[in-house]
Formats: C-alpha cells, sequence, structure tokens
C-alpha cells in the first residue's frame, strides 16, 4: 500500500473464490460486505485471482512478474521454490527484478519453517515483555505492530533496492523477517539492556530512561504529561509554584528522578488531582511543556490538528460506495502521493489485467474460468 500511495502499480495475487484472508476478518464490515480490516491495507491495488496450483496458473504469474519491477511474497519459507519461482529463476524471467520475501523468521535459522502470525512474534520478539502494566501479565500493542513493522521495513528496502538497480541495473533479494523487524523496534529497550545487562521490565506507561514520563490523574480524567530534560522540569516546577522540588535532591536531576519514580508519581499526582486535565494541558501549552489528552479513537480524529493534516480520507469504492480509510503520513508536497484506486474485490482487475498487460482475448481469458484457474 505505502508503494502504491507512491505511485507503483500493484497487482495483488489472490486465490479463486477465498482471496485475502483479511477480507474475511470482521466484524466490522461495511453495508457492501468489505471487510474494515481488508480496507485498512489495500488501496491503489488491482486485484487478480489465480490458481496457483495449477500449471496454467503459474504460467500467468510468471508472465506477470516478466512485466513488473518487484515481487513481494509472504508464502511460508520454501513455497515459491518448489514452484519453481525462486530468485535465480526469476531473474531469468525478468532480469533485475527486486525480489522481496517476507516471512515469520527469514529464510535461515532453526525457525525459518515455522509460519509468523504477530502476536507469537510480539512475545517470542520481547515486545510484549516490556508493555503494559507493572503488575499483571504482559501486553501486545493494541494493533498488529509486528506485521505493520516487517511491512514498512520491507518498502524502505525495496525503495532501496529499486534506487540500487537504477545505478547496477541489477536485482536485489529481500529477505524479511517479522521477528527480525520486531526485534529493531526494542531499539533503546535493547541497547539498555546491552550497556547494563538488567533484563528490561514493564514500567506501564512510564520511560525507562526519563522521569516525568507517563500518565497522571488529574481530578476528572488522566492525562499524559512529561518533562523530558532538567530545563523543562525547572520550567514546570516554576509554573506550579513548587521552587522548591528544583533542589530536592530526589528530583533534582533526570537520574534522581527516574530512581524515585514512584515517589515523583505519587507527588506528581497528588498535584494533578487538585485540578482537572484542560487545566493542566493549557498550563502545559502555555509555558510549553508537552503534554495531551489520552484520546480514544473517536476523539483522534475530531481534533483539529488531524483534521488539519487530513489523516481521514473519504474514496469512493468499487460497489458506488463510499470509503473511510486512513490516508499515508508521507507528506511529500513536491510530489504528493495520491489514493487512485479503492481497496478491490476479489479478482475486480482480472480481465483487465490478463488483456491490457498480457494480451490474452476475451475468449481465452472465458476458457481459463472455465477450467478454474481463475
Amino acid at each position: 500500500m505505502m508503494l502504491g500511495d507512491l505511485g507503483a502499480d500493484v497487482i495483488k495475487i489472490e486465490e479463486p473464490n477465498h482471496g485475502d484472508d483479511t477480507r474475511h476478518w470482521g466484524p466490522p464490515f461495511t453495508e457492501k460486505g468489505e471487510a474494515a480490516y481488508f480496507l485498512c491495507a489495500n488501496r491503489n491495488k488491482r486485484s487478480i485471482t489465480l490458481n496457483l496450483k495449477s500449471d496454467t496458473g503459474l504460467t500467468i504469474l510468471k508472465e506477470i512478474i516478466s512485466q513488473g519491477d518487484v515481487l513481494v511474497e509472504n508464502f511460508k519459507t520454501g513455497t515459491l521454490e518448489r514452484w519453481g519461482l525462486d530468485y535465480e529463476t526469476l531473474q531469468k524471467i525478468r532480469p533485475g527484478l527486486v525480489y522481496c520475501t517476507v516471512t515469520g523468521y527469514g529464510y535461515t535459522g532453526p525457525y525459518s519453517a515455522r509460519p509468523g502470525y504477530d502476536f507469537i512474534i510480539q512475545a517470542m520478539g520481547g515486545f510484549m515483555s516490556i508493555t503494559g502494566p507493572t503488575e499483571g501479565v504482559p501486553h501486545r500493542a493494541g494493533v498488529a505492530i509486528a506485521d505493520i513493522s516487517a511491512g514498512m521495513f520491507a518498502a524502505n528496502a525495496i525503495l532501496a533496492a529499486l534506487y540500487a538497480r537504477e545505478r547496477t541495473g541489477e536485482g536485489q533479494r529481500i529477505d524479511m523477517a517479522l521477528l527480525d523487524s520486531q526485534i529493531a523496534l526494542l531499539t533503546y529497550a535493547a541497547s539498555n539492556y546491552f550497556v547494563s545487562g538488567e533484563i528490561p521490565t514493564r514500567h506501564g506507561n512510564a520511560h525507562p530512561n526519563v522521569a516525568p514520563y507517563e500518565s497522571f490523574s488529574a481530578r476528572d480524567k488522566p492525562f499524559a504529561f512529561a518533562a523530558g530534560n532538567d530545563m523543562q522540569w525547572k520550567k514546570f516546577c516554576h509554573a506550579v509554584d513548587r521552587p522548591n522540588w528544583i533542589d530536592d535532591e530526589r528530583f533534582s536531576s533526570n537520574s534522581a528522578r527516574v530512581q524515585n519514580r514512584q515517589l515523583l508519581a505519587d507527588t506528581l499526582n497528588d498535584l494533578f488531582e487538585q485540578r482537572n486535565a484542560d487545566y493542566w494541558l493549557s498550563l502545559c501549552e502555555r509555558i510549553g511543556l508537552p503534554a495531551g489528552p489520552i484520546n480514544t479513537i473517536d476523539s483522534v480524529f475530531d481534533n483539529p490538528q488531524v483534521q488539519s493534516r487530513k489523516m481521514r480520507v473519504d474514496i469512493k469504492g468499487s460497489k458506488g460506495d463510499t470509503i473511510p480509510l486512513l490516508n499515508s503520513p508521507l507528506q511529500i508536497p513536491t510530489t504528493p502521493i495520491s489514493i487512485r484506486r479503492p481497496p478491490p474485490t476479489l479478482g475486480e482487475h482480472t480481465e483487465e489485467i490478463l488483456s491490457k498487460i498480457l494480451c490474452y482475448n476475451k475468449s481465452h481469458i472465458a476458457s481459463l474460468r472455465q477450467e478454474g484457474v481463475l
């Protein structure tokens, strides 16, 4: 989808009659029967159905690949090789092809044959061990962060490979793993472990290296607040008439505040509970400190900043309905991204692709349908 937003002509190969599994992941479904889950990541794609268990289906796929620049696949490790669609073979069919494989664990290592699922990867990759309240069970992220990050890393690698091809004329083989991508997101949590040797733990909404940097309880509701450095902390202390906190050895530096994080949190909550959240948010905005409401999804899209950035977009669907979608965050005024196609219905572009790209005539396409290839 990211590549499509940037202008790529993306052809989605789907199984006849069933299609992408996420077409069936609901509710919710639109009035036209489309799964919201599928809609979120499939705009700017054309859909063709192909029975890849048939020799004819594989032949057609090879013909499509021969006309393309990039192949992205997420079958279990080794599936395409068994079908005769390995990197070396496809380089002969389409020299310079960028071949990107997305799997759970990558093409090497003892787990390479295992199927990959986001929730399992979040667990194995350490993400859940640092997510959630300090007490109780570890938590997964509220979205499929392993899947999403792997897709984002893959798009980045594909763009780099295409740039390299412009210089060398050579294709690239990209081996993208969900587990690798998830581990890469550990960033400073992993770095903290490497340097200290101490296993990071869950801190709820608090930051392991900065304090105060978490959610606090106002009189009416919680809100998010941060004083990211000592200067911000001093500014806050003056603004709330607590200058004594500046020289208090327990709070005088970020290191001290981190070491005394629970005492700091209790002290601040005692203060914040005296007034409503809007008061504290206004104060922080006035003195230039980071703070924000903890919004529900509906509040997110009612926010004037979000509306100004047009992060929701309504487009016309293939069935004549209106489909609400998240917009791309890529703001490139010189070459703006574009949403040219709604998420496709299953096989919506089969005849279009076969006739215009492969030059099949109508009778040939009809016979393929009769044979169960499409």
